[in-house]
């Protein structure tokens, strides 16, 4: 009689015999499959595939949107968070930042400088260095209010070794009461991937300052103050059938406080009010406390972007909820009506003529041909009860 030891082993054979058969036949019985990948068989739909833009990375501020100086309008956390001052001797008072929230809530913030003695600087480091390319021509430009005239500016462009690579004079013209918007351009000498943006203060008075802002002027179809034409370009090559914006946790925000909402994001620069980056303290292991939404890409420029590269547009809204993974706040269902308006007013704002009230807002922004908007998302890894 076998042992149990020589049994068990001829079961284990057998079963691996019974398992290996199918393989025998299949071997036998083999088919060649060709595959001629040049060979187009069925149509794709070109909206079958698409890209998703976040900010997220510095994808915009940073990335995309070409400006190159870091807070240009002061309303970080810091106000002066990206600006040193650097001088010989301190003066206490010269450089005063002045908040007017009762009268500017979008925009509350501006620097004031009190120029009474020696010359000074005002340096900002860009979005981890300022890139800079050769022969490329900078523009530069400011909010400004001064009384009396007497303070000059020069504008340098500073490489590591503190070698000035780009430099143009700026006077301010105007004074009086009101506030004035003035522009200067130069051309960089050199080019330098992590260069410095310095405004050298000259004469004496006193001078407020705001939106002050640099951008190179090859930006995408050459617009003013718009997005970089490689990145651009990048996207275009891709052929997207549609562009999903501005993503997908930016959307919902950590609390609905600082969700995103559309109608801040369009309109004249300095009216679009800035707020804290979804990622700005998401992660202990890679804090970027300097990240924030300036929303010089905003909607309308998502839009413009979409169709110059001829993709369909794809915007994301809020549901009513701000990010799972955070606050996870809700919003009460009997005060959900902002939110559907927010969606309906964006359909119209894409779509509508200018005869009606967001149709005319687009054309007011130079679009006055609607821009087709055909699908729109709302919400963004939603799920459980609370959704």
């Amino acid at each position: 009689m076998p042992s149990k030891k020589f049994a068990k082993g001829t079961l284990y054979n057998c079963i691996i015999l019974f398992l290996l058969i199918p393989l025998f036949t299949n071997a036998q019985n083999s088919h060649l499959i060709k595959i001629e990948v040049d060979k187009s068989i069925a149509k794709v739909q070109p909206n079958m595939w698409g890209v998703f833009f976040e900010d997220i990375n510095f994808g915009a501020d940073g990335g995309i949107y070409a400006e190159l100086i870091k807070n240009r309008s002061f309303e970080f956390t810091k106000p002066l968070m990206g600006w040193s001052i650097v001088r010989e001797k301190p003066q206490e008072g010269e450089v005063l930042v002045v908040n007017r929230k009762e009268i500017n809530s979008a925009n509350p913030r501006y620097l004031q400088i009190k120029k009474l003695t020696d010359d000074f600087e005002l340096v900002n480091e860009g979005f981890k260095g300022i890139g800079i390319k050769k022969g490329v021509r900078y523009d530069f430009s400011v909010l400004y209010h001064q009384l009396q005239p007497g303070v000059k500016m020069v504008l340098q462009l500073i490489n590591g070794d503190k070698k000035v690579i780009g430099q143009g004079i700026f006077n301010p013209e105007q004074s009086g009461a009101n506030w004035f918007k003035q522009s200067a351009s130069f051309v960089a000498t050199e080019t330098n991937p992590k260069a410095k943006f310095s405004i050298r203060f000259q004469g004496k008075g006193k001078i407020d300052l705001d939106m002050i802002s640099l951008f190179p002027a090859d930006t995408w179809k050459n617009r003013s103050k718009g997005l970089r034409a490689d990145m651009v370009q990048l996207l275009a090559d891709m052929k997207p059938g549609f562009i999903r914006f501005p993503g997908g946790c930016i959307v919902e925000g950590t609390d609905l406080a600082n969700r995103y909402q559309w109608k801040n994001t369009i309109g004249p620069i300095e009216d679009r009010k800035m707020i804290v980056n979804r990622w700005n303290n998401e992660f202990a292991h890679r804090p970027a406390p300097d990240y924030f939404q300036s929303f010089g890409l905003g909607f309308f420029e998502y839009f413009q972007l979409a169709e110059d590269i001829g993709s369909d547009a794809l915007p994301i809204l809020n549901c009513g909820m701000a990010c799972q993974f955070n606050s996870g706040e809700v919003v009460a269902l009997d005060e959900l009506q902002p939110y559907v308006q927010d969606a309906l007013d964006l359909i119209e704002f894409a779509n509508g003529d200018v005869s009606t009230i967001w149709g005319k807002k687009r054309a007011d922004l130079g679009h006055p041909k609607p821009f087709n908007l055909k699908m729109l998302g709302v919400g963004n890894e939603n799920w459980g009860p609370q959704y």
